[in-house]
């Protein structure tokens, strides 16, 4: 019985724990690399308009 409940518990509480991490993770590295993206191209931007 306490491995049934063990088993249960493990299924509905940690792989939606576990799942939700990683996608935090996966969202926080596309977010970091649109930061960068977001640098450079104002970097471009205000070389550009010195140049003007």
């Amino acid at each position: 019985m306490l491995d049934e409940q063990l088993i249960n518990l493990i299924s509905n509480n940690c792989f939606p724990i576990v799942i939700s991490f990683y996608l935090l993770l996966r969202f926080e590295r596309k977010i970091e690399c649109l930061e960068h993206s977001i640098q450079a191209l104002r970097c471009r931007m205000d070389s550009t308009r010195d140049r003007e």
